[in-house]
């Protein structure tokens, strides 16, 4: 009898290793962490739709608040903070033991005009410092990473005219990772932008992380924004990005993945953004209102397959891939830059099903790839 039951037991891991994984996060799990984020400004997912939460819980390990932690949101005034719907998601992500992403610490975009209104620089420097302080503190031992500096590159590699810049000078980064290191020793921090893809942009980021680390400043990862096409940037293009910041000695991070599938205007050159509004309603610019066609969706399970068989090979260099927005019906590609288009770049459609491209993921074969 009792060998009856080592060979069960002895039996029972293979078993259990030859189901596969009917989930992203368990796919995944040896490889990197799978994440989504919530937006609970515009949408009040906590507060109003269950359905997207159960994907989230069900197929990701890693949340971040799409909008809920930016200066808008969390100091929309001189002595005003708001935590109310960073506070759901971060109880959500507790709730489900979730890694939770915040995003983000100090960027020019989505911040209040009265930050541009203080001309002092020394009481700037400390309202920075504040902001930092209330944010990084509040959120301590629940938060597992920051977003300290966001988007601070023009594609040519130089610092972003910014508030920032002009008030504090190119200092003003390795200022903020110091304010969030001496307020959470224990949490993580991060560089985020997007078009990293190209060559210039890329050695500006690099120049930041090696310039932060020879200082003594901690940095911890780098993420590569994703919000890419069914095109570009090419495969070879985004294996060159991952291998060229790992070399930094910092984890990679793939954040804000989305893979948009319709026309992009800001192809246009020297269009102004207040112009998009003339698109509206256009058919060159949202051929699918009546739905994605078998054609291109077929287009974007490959690409989403080819991308992640990509991270796979990688999986060495990266921590986490995060997706930006669960469901299509949600993602801020309807809306930027030409309002109420219907693009389809996630993995589950307006009625919350899995696409195609969701199944191709689970069907990657991972048994040679440890």
């Amino acid at each position: 009898m009792r060998n009856i039951f080592l060979l069960f037991f002895a039996y029972l891991p293979l078993v259990m290793c030859s189901q596969k994984p009917d989930n992203l996060k368990d796919k995944f799990a040896n490889y990197f962490l799978i994440g989504a984020t919530i937006n609970q400004e515009d949408y009040q997912i906590i507060d109003k739709d269950n359905k997207v939460l159960k994907i989230v819980s069900e197929d990701f390990n890693s949340v971040t608040p799409e909008n809920s932690m930016k200066w808008m949101h969390s100091h929309p005034e001189y002595s005003k903070f708001t935590f109310s719907n960073a506070q759901k998601i971060t109880d959500f992500a507790k709730e489900n033991d979730m890694f939770l992403l915040g995003h983000t610490l100090v960027w020019h975009n989505q911040v209040p005009e009265y930050v541009s209104d203080i001309k002092d620089k020394i009481k700037f420097d400390l309202h920075i410092k504040n902001h930092i302080f209330q944010l990084v503190t509040r959120f301590k031992g629940k938060v597992d990473m920051w977003d300290v500096v966001n988007e601070a590159l023009n594609d040519d590699g130089t610092l972003r005219e910014t508030v920032f810049l002009d008030m504090m000078g190119e200092s003003y980064i390795e200022k903020a990772f110091q304010y969030a290191n001496d307020f959470d020793p224990n949490v993580e921090l991060a560089y985020n932008d997007y078009n990293l893809y190209k060559p210039n942009k890329r050695a500006g980021a690099i120049r930041i992380i090696n310039s932060l680390k020879e200082k003594g400043i901690r940095i911890d990862a780098v993420g590569i924004q994703a919000h890419w096409d069914l095109h570009f940037p090419s495969i070879k293009e985004i294996e060159q990005t991952i291998i060229d910041l790992a070399e930094t000695g910092v984890d990679v991070m793939i954040t804000e993945l989305d893979i948009t599938v319709i026309p992009n205007p800001y192809e246009l050159a020297g269009i102004a953004r207040e112009e998009f509004k003339k698109f509206e309603g256009d058919k060159k610019w949202d051929p699918y209102q009546a739905g994605i066609p078998d054609n291109v969706q077929k287009k974007l399970t490959k690409r989403y397959r080819d991308i992640f068989e990509l991270f796979v090979k990688h999986h060495d260099k990266i921590s986490r891939v995060t997706f930006w927005g669960t469901t299509d019906k949600y993602t801020w590609r309807n809306q930027n830059p030409i309002n109420n288009r219907a693009d389809y770049p996630l993995l589950f459609d307006r009625e919350y099903n899995k696409k195609p491209a969701y199944y191709e993921l689970l069907d990657i074969d991972l048994s040679e790839k440890n």
